[in-house]
């Protein structure tokens, strides 16, 4: 699954995401155009109110944030995504109860369904109502969330969904995992995910939907083999794999004595400001760590564009090709995880 957020895809009206600025349709054409085999399914990743910026720039209140979440999912069908990420967990302006956020699901899940019907499509969901915290959800809050959960799409004749977000001890914050998943050392209140997670995972086949664990970049390799053995049925993966690339930018900046162009991606990395998010509280992290982090933030930049075009034609002299060079690094990240979750040999 290729799973796109509303700041990295979203529609004309929203004016696409940071990724290629693409639209949600010229995002859906490209991955169609090359995705021969058609083993890709397209999935909206925290799709909402108030998850695209310019909903909370524009101050939009509940009411006006959904109608617009809403035309965003319609774009999502509209191009032929399959799975949509129903997460209502933003709100700008305070921390809603369970029942209101609950309430939010509803509405998008029925627009949703009425949607797909309209345009003869299919759709599959995902549900979590907030990101990861590091730690691990209850047995008492999972089972009585898909119970309101199927009790409403029952009483409503609509498809059951198909994941549910589920808190594993995973949290990404700079290059590292910080959540308890991955902690050596047994932290006081948590329950040793080993031990959590079956009976998570049990719950979750009782109602016939599949687990979904979020931020699981940089987990260890024995953490990574663990989720079959668990019985981790499905996992996010995402900044991981743009800080490999963007090091194995810099790396080859480097290595060709082209460093000035490395420190001139860095530098409008650190500028932009997206490293912000990630940091942990009283951070050490260098420039250069941030600015490694918050790189594929500026991928499609048009300076970052030009530096890694200038790289290319250094590079042509050698007979190396940057984007074949960028896409091995990624793939090596990829396949951590394609082996370790014991998906290949």
């Amino acid at each position: 699954m290729l799973i796109a957020s509303r700041r990295q895809i979203d529609s004309d009206e929203f004016g696409g995401g940071y990724v290629e600025h693409w639209t949600t349709r010229e995002f859906a054409s490209y991955i169609r155009e090359n995705d021969k085999r058609g083993n890709i399914f397209l999935a909206r990743d925290h799709g909402g109110p108030w998850q695209n910026p310019a909903e909370i720039s524009a101050s939009l209140g509940l009411r006006d944030a959904m109608e617009s979440a809403k035309r965003s999912y319609a774009a999502d069908i509209d191009a032929g995504f399959q799975i949509l990420h129903i997460d209502p967990s933003i709100d700008p302006y305070g921390s809603p109860r369970t029942e209101d956020v609950l309430d939010r699901v509803f509405e998008l899940y029925e627009f949703c369904c009425s949607y797909a019907g309209q345009k003869n499509r299919e759709v599959a969901f995902e549900i979590g109502t907030e990101e990861q915290s590091g730690t691990t959800s209850s047995q008492q809050e999972l089972r009585e969330t898909l119970k309101q959960v199927f009790e409403f799409t029952e009483a409503n004749d609509l498809p059951g969904p198909s994941f549910v977000v589920v808190q594993t001890g995973t949290r990404v914050m700079e290059a590292r995992n910080v959540g308890t998943f991955d902690s050596p050392i047994r932290v006081v209140g948590e329950v040793p995910a080993e031990i959590l997670l079956p009976k998570m995972i049990e719950i979750c086949n009782s109602f016939k939907i599949l687990m979904k664990e979020h931020n699981t970049d940089y987990l260890s390799d024995e953490s990574l083999a663990w989720h079959p053995r668990l019985g981790i049925h499905s996992a996010n993966v995402a900044p991981e794999f743009g800080v490999a690339e963007s090091r194995a930018f810099l790396n080859l900046c480097r290595e060709q004595g082209r460093s000035d162009l490395g420190d001139q991606f860095l530098q409008i990395s650190l500028d932009s400001q997206k490293w912000k998010k990630w940091m942990l509280p009283n951070s050490l992290a260098s420039d250069e760590a941030r600015a490694i982090i918050a790189g594929h933030y500026i991928f499609s930049d048009e300076r970052f564009m030009s530096i890694k075009q200038s790289l290319q034609d250094h590079c042509s002299k050698k007979a190396i090709e940057v984007d074949s060079f960028l896409r091995s690094a990624v793939k090596t990240a990829v396949m951590r995880y394609v082996s370790l979750f014991r998906l290949a040999n």
